[in-house]
């Protein structure tokens, strides 16, 4: 196989959800950011995130660093899709864009999520062999429900060969 399609160790673990989300939970960067992970469905279609203001994640003006607002949306759609895929699949970040809305203060939430049919697109579209590049988007939301940021990520998906 090419060393552009190999991914990391951790993706040939199988876990479950519940431990996926532990040890999501354990890892310092998120750690340090104030980030944890509070749900990840069992089925792989939708992950909740939520981050505290606090010491280490505040900017110079005293709300999110935007570095941080990015860290807790980073891998969320790749991995959902790639639990979701299998291991017949390549998934990567390829890009990701965000807009910030507002000064982000307090605890921010974001909610993922995907559906059956889109991960039947991707299906679909890398049955040949070809790559597909979805965009997915989510919203980073304060406790009145106001949208901080908004996050588009954009993923690199290809079946591997000889699957």
């Amino acid at each position: 196989m090419s060393t552009k399609l190999k991914q990391g160790f951790m993706r040939n673990v199988k876990v479950s959800a519940g431990t996926l989300r532990l040890l999501m939970n354990l890892w310092p960067p998120f750690i340090g950011a104030g980030i944890h992970v509070e749900h990840l469905a069992p089925d792989y279609l939708e992950a909740r995130v939520r981050m505290r203001l606090g010491l280490l994640n505040r900017n110079y003006m005293g709300t999110h660093f935007g570095g941080s607002l990015f860290a807790m949306t980073d891998p969320f759609f790749a991995l959902l899709v790639m639990h979701r895929l299998g291991r017949d699949y390549v998934v990567w970040d390829k890009a990701s864009r965000i807009d910030y809305r507002l000064p982000g203060r307090g605890t921010v939430r974001a909610n993922f999520r995907i559906t059956p049919e889109q991960v039947e697109e991707i299906r679909r579209a890398t049955a040949g062999g070809d790559k597909h590049e979805p965009v997915f988007a989510v919203d980073v939301t304060n406790r009145q429900g106001e949208v901080v940021a908004t996050v588009e990520k954009t993923l690199y998906v290809r079946r591997k060969p000889g699957r």
